[in-house]
């Protein structure tokens, strides 16, 4: 990482199913090269099935950070590092995944005051729902989600290739509502960051 990497914010874009062929998986890709193109962040990306959590298995609430499990620390200490989230998650039964709730669960406040922007996706509805049930989830824990979100309809139209060759390749207003969304985290990081270092 350069130097001047390093004083850019760490954007984390997180891979939001474990299933296998999953299509997270390549729109993560793409809002990652996206976000690397952008030139507003240093970008990761953070894929929740190499992660590898648990079910939730801390014996103490996470606000109090007596974490036991090194799967917890080493999960603490990837979130730290970041500045700002997207998450990038499918629509099951009109809700989030439950590995991207349980991922948010682990933690408290690593999350505060960081913007998070929401990438959903899935057939007519485009992945509506489950970003308006995650929208709460993070508000409570004090992430701030964004307005503008990112929703695919009937994704798979927009994936190419086979197996781990497949790519995404968006639509013109897929496109166009990713660069708003990235534009507006990078207006946000600054705004929150005097709030996360009065924590």
């Amino acid at each position: 990482m350069s130097a001047h990497d390093a004083d850019r914010p760490v954007l984390q874009v997180v891979v939001g199913s474990t299933r296998p062929g999953r299509v997270a998986l390549p729109v993560a890709q793409w809002v990652h090269e996206r976000a690397a193109a952008h030139g507003g962040f240093t970008a990761e990306l953070i894929d929740l099935a190499e992660v590898g959590l648990p079910l939730f298995d801390e014996p103490y609430h996470p606000r109090l950070r007596r974490y036991v499990h090194d799967h917890t620390k080493r999960w603490s200490a990837t979130v730290e590092r970041a500045d700002a989230f997207v998450f990038v998650h499918p629509e099951y039964n009109h809700s989030m995944t439950a590995v991207l709730k349980n991922a948010i669960d682990y933690l408290h406040q690593e999350w505060a005051y960081k913007p998070v922007g929401l990438v959903g996706y899935g057939g007519v509805a485009a992945g509506a729902r489950a970003m308006q049930a995650l929208k709460p989830v993070c508000s409570v824990l004090k992430l701030v989600p964004l307005a503008e979100t990112v929703p695919i309809p009937f994704v798979t139209q927009f994936i190419t290739g086979e197996g781990d060759d497949r790519r995404f390749e968006p639509s013109t207003e897929v496109e166009a509502g990713a660069q708003k969304m990235l534009d507006e985290l990078v207006r946000w990081v600054p705004t929150l960051r005097p709030l996360r270092n009065a924590q």
